[in-house]
């Protein structure tokens, strides 16, 4: 059975130094000893996709996230619906790099992209990639069941200068652990991740080059330079040649 909850740990949190260690006449100080690290990096075909490349540069914006999946803890939703987290367990990093990362590789793989980049390098971009993940995490209908996974990300494309939305786009992907630990619900997430990332991945390449707004000038073409002039000076003159106030 795995252990769950916040509860669980700050109980043992809170009661370790009180413990004794088998054999040993002193007491356990310190926190307990750290858990397993579970990498999430999904692997991509190193074949490049169907179409050609695209002109334009794109800069992948840090994700948001829910301040409870803001974390490198191991998030999962127990069958009531409240959330919580793997026991012991973390990732190598938090959350939004790990998805930034996973896109940057995805666009990387896919041969048709040439400028793509996470926005930190300051890469002069084209297109900003803004993600917004709304679910990653195990989802258990029963406590001691095999848990279902759950990866949600809304992604928008805008324009680099003025930030104009251009496209917006959202994929739910799933699927299910081999048996109830935390390495296979992990697992479960990189493959849901993977999926998620390519679904996203096809459609912003579809994206033509943003098109350059030029300003409007707000004079006539027609009027030759001498009427512009005159135009410009004309307010003026009937101010300077109106009568004096008596």
């Amino acid at each position: 059975m795995i252990q769950l909850g916040m509860i669980q740990r700050r109980l043992f949190l809170v009661g370790g130094p009180a413990l004794l260690l088998p054999g040993c006449g002193k007491d356990l100080i310190g926190p307990p000893e750290a858990g397993p690290m579970y990498v999430v990096r999904p692997q991509f075909p190193a074949a490049p996709a169907a179409g050609a490349k695209v002109p334009w540069a794109l800069a992948i914006l840090r994700p948001d996230l829910p301040s409870g999946l803001d974390s490198d803890r191991i998030a999962l939703f127990q069958p009531d619906g409240t959330m919580d987290y793997y026991a012991k367990a973390t990732y190598p990093d938090r959350l939004p790099p790990i998805v930034q990362h996973a896109l940057l590789d995805g666009f990387e793989a896919s041969g048709r992209i040439d400028a793509v980049a996470p926005e930190e390098a300051a890469l002069h971009a084209d297109y900003n990639l803004a993600i917004e993940v709304k679910d990653f995490a195990a989802h258990y209908n029963q406590p001691d069941g095999v848990p279902g996974v759950t990866v949600s990300i809304t992604a928008k494309l805008t324009t680099a200068h003025g930030r104009a939305i251009v496209g917006s786009f959202s994929t739910v992907q799933t699927g299910a652990a081999s048996v109830n630990s935390t390495g296979a619900a992990v697992q479960a997430l990189q493959q849901a991740l993977g999926a998620a990332v390519k679904a996203i991945v096809d459609w912003a390449l579809t994206f033509p080059m943003p098109v350059t707004q030029q300003p409007v000038s707000t004079a006539s073409p027609g009027k030759p330079a001498e009427q512009l002039l005159h135009d410009a000076t004309r307010g003026s003159r009937r101010l300077r040649d109106a009568p004096a106030p008596q």
